[in-house]
């Protein structure tokens, strides 16, 4: 039986804030459906929301992911003026802009898994092959991540990170609201089968989507 398989290369990142809302937000250099970012947002009441630059990237992440509603809306993404690049260097500002949310989030340098990551190839990274060897490993070691598991409507999902640095900070305001100051993406967001590491971060990452 002939499968399709999709790989998107990126970025996730994934913040919590006091006040209960946590937010990731997914910049995809390189897609089946071109470059684009978007956010997945869970309030503190549970409800999920997605904002997604067009009806194409909507229609497949909502057939992947988990919401109670989506909203079409330019989604803009980058670093401060001046700022180093995303995963070297001294802290950097990663800023999100759409008519919904404005977010600004410090980063910090790499982690030490972030450079134990940046030491496997990154082909060998992507592999689906290496996600289901350390899918056991990241259930332990980041709570509420995991590496491979059902994306929906016969689908499988791989990520392969290739590098971590940590939020020491966030500025957030959503529908005009000020989200308050950063804090552990706890408890875990329910979007899909896995979550982003409850301590805030931005990981870069290949995702590759198998459907049989």
């Amino acid at each position: 039986m002939t499968s399709r398989t999709w790989t998107f290369t990126g970025r996730i990142l994934g913040v919590g804030t006091t006040s209960g809302v946590r937010l990731v937000v997914g910049v995809w250099d390189t897609s089946p459906l071109g470059s684009f970012a978007d956010v997945m947002v869970e309030r503190a009441d549970g409800h999920r929301v997605l904002l997604a630059p067009s009806r194409e990237v909507a229609d497949f992440v909502t057939g992947t992911y988990s919401f109670d509603e989506t909203r079409i809306e330019p989604v803009e993404v980058d670093l401060a003026a001046g700022s180093p690049g995303p995963t070297d260097g001294p802290p950097a500002t990663f800023c999100v802009a759409t008519p919904s949310l404005t977010l600004a989030a410090t980063l910090g340098r790499r982690t030490a898994l972030g450079w134990l990551l940046r030491g496997i190839p990154r082909r060998v990274a992507a592999s689906p092959l290496l996600s289901t060897v350390t899918d056991p490993v990241a259930r332990v070691v980041l709570r509420g991540v995991r590496t491979r598991g059902s994306a929906g409507q016969g689908r499988r999902e791989f990520y392969g990170a290739t590098d971590l640095r940590t939020v020491t900070a966030v500025t957030a305001r959503l529908d005009g609201v000020d989200l308050g100051t950063l804090t552990p993406v706890d408890p875990p967001a329910r979007f899909g089968f896995s979550s982003t590491p409850r301590r805030p971060a931005l990981t870069e990452v290949v995702t590759t989507i198998v459907e049989r």
